[in-house]
């Protein structure tokens, strides 16, 4: 197996230039959430190129390619990679930067997609040392409810064949480049969308006898409702509710008819997660019932959460120190936001891991912003490692 390792190593080296080209282009082609098809078409030449074969068109614009070994008589793993890109007007400066106004890979999706693509080639030149099946997933709508992972279970993809797991990675530019994180058990939280609408009889805040005050009533559903999380949820069971919108289109002196509030709810537990489900609408309706306002409450439930099967997680861990080094090899936290692998994760036994693309000799810029960059070096190791996962877990007995 050693001598696996290091033939794994060499075809990710050699092959990291043609990978980082395949980043730098998707970097300079992002697409919106279900709207990436030229993204999917460029997907689609690079496996045509590489003799393996697709079906396309999943959640519109996903791609399942499948690979077999030696014999199609072994497991089928499923390795998953997003494709979508954030509404963020980019604003670095390197040649490759957006072309798409608006639209930036601001999350590492381009990464992640020409991460698969390495893999894709690797595992389809080591045909001979494994048998089974693999999936690659190239899903689309990680970043917009309902999420491509829910599409693309809903209408059978992962039907036939049914995966024995999925792996999936994630980069993060805070750890360094060549290491991997990994976290057993739950590993990122549920997320749900939080949508409030006060509605009174606006008018000039100096006759408060004709108007109903949609601001205040709005801003005690807000405070009530943090106090409510607070009084619930056990100090052990990580919650969020946070409002990142209020908006009332009033003036100094002019109380507005209606205010709308936006924020997100995230935690760990699932029945929890229902009960601050209802315990929001009972408050926010009771509190602007109290106003004389009426209250419109729309929580668009999000993701599940991700949770990472103990046993498969424990197998990668050790594949991972064997090809990686027991020093790159880290135990993370677990992370608050959210992530649309957990419905892989609900359905099949599944690990989702981190890799990081931080370069030591200079900043690399957070997720979600947009100045994000990575060392791109680092896709060396995420296409290196990913291919080893794969072969490792199909040659289990």
């Amino acid at each position: 197996m050693n001598n696996l390792i290091q033939i794994i190593k060499e075809l990710a080296n050699s092959s990291l230039p043609e990978i980082i080209g395949f980043r730098r282009w998707l970097h300079q082609h992002p697409e919106l959430s279900f709207k990436e098809y030229e993204t999917s078409r460029f997907i689609s030449q690079r496996l045509d190129e590489m003799g393996i074969e697709y079906t396309s068109g999943y959640a519109e614009t996903g791609i399942i390619a499948r690979l077999t070994g030696i014999s199609d008589n072994g497991k089928v793993i499923a390795l998953r990679a997003d494709m979508d890109a954030l509404p963020i007007e980019e604003e670095n400066e390197f040649e490759y930067k957006s072309i798409n106004p608006g639209v930036m890979h601001a999350c590492g999706h381009d990464a992640h997609t020409a991460s698969l693509l390495g893999t894709a080639f690797i595992l389809n030149e080591l045909k001979d040392f494994w048998s089974g099946t693999v999936l690659l997933i190239f899903q689309p709508g990680e970043e917009l409810i309902p999420g491509g992972a829910f599409k693309i279970i809903r209408e059978g993809g992962l039907d036939n064949p049914k995966p024995d797991l999925i792996i999936g990675q994630h980069v993060l530019p805070e750890m360094d480049s060549g290491h991997v994180g990994f976290k057993n058990g739950i590993c990122m939280a549920s997320s749900d969308e939080i949508y409030i609408t006060v509605s009174g009889k606006g008018g000039h805040a100096a006759l408060p006898d004709l108007v109903n005050d949609t601001v205040l009533a709005a801003s005690k559903i807000i405070v009530n409702l943090k106090e409510m999380v607070n009084e619930i949820v056990p100090e052990t069971i990580p919650v969020i509710l946070a409002f990142g919108k209020i908006e009332g289109k009033g003036a100094i002196n002019i109380i507005p008819d209606k205010v709308e509030i936006a924020g997100t709810l995230r935690t760990i537990n699932e029945e929890l997660r229902s009960v601050i489900k209802d315990k929001i609408v009972s408050t926010a309706t009771q509190i602007a019932d109290s106003f004389g306002c009426t209250c419109c409450v729309n929580i668009k439930t999000g993701y599940p959460s991700v949770y990472n099967d103990e046993l498969v997680t424990e197998k990668a861990v050790l594949s991972a120190k064997e090809f990686l080094g027991e020093e790159n090899v880290k135990e993370m936290e677990m992370r608050m936001t959210a992530e649309d692998f957990g419905y892989y994760s609900q359905k099949f036994p599944s690990t989702f891991y981190r890799f990081g693309a931080k370069n030591k000799c200079e900043t690399t810029n957070s997720l979600h912003t947009s100045h994000f960059n990575m060392d791109e070096s680092s896709l060396e190791t995420s296409v290196g490692l990913m291919s080893w996962l794969a072969i490792n877990f199909l040659s289990e007995k």
